[in-house]
């Protein structure tokens, strides 16, 4: 099996199996609530989010690269009403108007976007003045020790996760792109220490 096709059919399919824990659960709602109005959705994913819109959201335009991953979201989305638009593939170059979205969210995205500082200075030109982003991600760990264990398995990580990171100091990004973090939750997930180098997250609002 070529790299190519392990990205483009494998990954998304793995990404959803990951994702779609109870344990994750229990954190996207939480990340999702206080979403108000025209919601951008960076790396819509396999629309793991959708049963966790408030009633507040009015629309989803969905940034998505992946024809797998918008495909295994199409059940999710026929349970509910809320128009939802695949809108683009890159979350680094939005072909939308500034200020014309009242939040945005992303949820394990920023893991893999080439470039998330850009992708998170174009949610800041598209979400009006007053607006929130909501962010859910896994990243740099606080200490030392499992800092050096991200540092040596990321190499391997990037090469069969989809180019997914694990050293990325996700609330610094926000802050750099021009957002002010106003909540930040950050913990391991529940699990053995083993795992601690895929587990430590942030949950955060920023505006």
């Amino acid at each position: 099996m070529s790299l190519r096709v392990w990205d483009e059919r494998v990954v998304p399919r793995l990404t959803d199996l990951r994702l779609r824990s109870r344990e994750i659960g229990e954190l996207r709602a939480p990340t999702c609530a206080g979403l108000v109005g025209r919601v951008l959705e960076i790396g819509f994913g396999s629309g793991l989010n959708v049963r966790w819109y408030p009633p507040e959201v009015s629309s989803v335009t969905a940034i998505e690269p992946s024809d797998v991953g918008w495909g295994i979201s199409a059940r999710r989305r026929a349970r509910t009403s809320l128009p939802i638009e695949r809108a683009g593939l890159d979350g680094q170059r939005l072909d939308l108007p500034g200020d014309s979205h009242d939040s945005a969210l992303v949820t394990f995205s920023l893991c893999t976007i080439p470039d998330p500082l850009v992708a998170l200075q174009e949610a800041r030109r598209v979400v009006r003045d007053g607006g929130r982003l909501h962010a859910l991600e896994h990243g740099r760990a606080p200490e030392e020790s499992v800092r050096r264990w991200q540092r040596r398995l990321e190499p391997v990580q990037r090469a069969v996760a989809g180019g997914c990171h694990l050293t990325r100091d996700i609330p610094a990004l926000v802050t750099a792109a021009g957002w002010r973090v106003e909540e930040l939750e950050q913990a391991y997930l529940p699990g053995p220490g083993i795992a601690r180098p895929w587990t430590y997250g942030y949950r955060l609002v920023a505006g």
